[in-house]
């Protein structure tokens, strides 16, 4: 399967159902990077997710791999500070900052988006 030039996509990670992070959205975010199925592949943490992840040693690990391997991860900052977490996921190496403003501007670009 060939990319499409200029393919992007943003997950919306949302969910703090640990079994939602693990079998969707963990899972195709990284697959999507690995496989090259989008040359571009972001992963935007918000609300509960924030909370989860910080929490979650193997949650943790998996969203490292995916770092590694080249997706980009952001984390809302209004969420993550409703939850106390900003220091830690910005300990996991983690963007921490206002999504609001960027979440539109991918929408305005024409990435795809997945809300999970």
């Amino acid at each position: 399967m060939e990319i499409a030039q200029h393919s992007r996509l943003a997950v919306l990670w949302t969910s703090g159902d640990p079994e939602v992070a693990h079998r969707m959205c963990l899972m195709y975010t990284h697959a999507a990077k690995q496989q090259k199925w989008f040359e571009e592949v972001t992963l935007i943490v918000w609300g509960p997710s924030a909370r989860l992840l910080a929490a979650d040693k193997a949650i943790q690990a998996k969203v490292k791999a995916m770092m590694k391997d080249g997706v980009q991860v952001l984390a809302c900052v209004a969420c993550a500070d409703s939850y106390g977490v900003s220091e830690h996921l910005r300990e996991l190496g983690i963007e921490v900052k206002g999504m609001g403003a960027p979440l539109t501007e991918y929408l305005k670009q024409g990435w795809k988006v997945l809300s999970l």
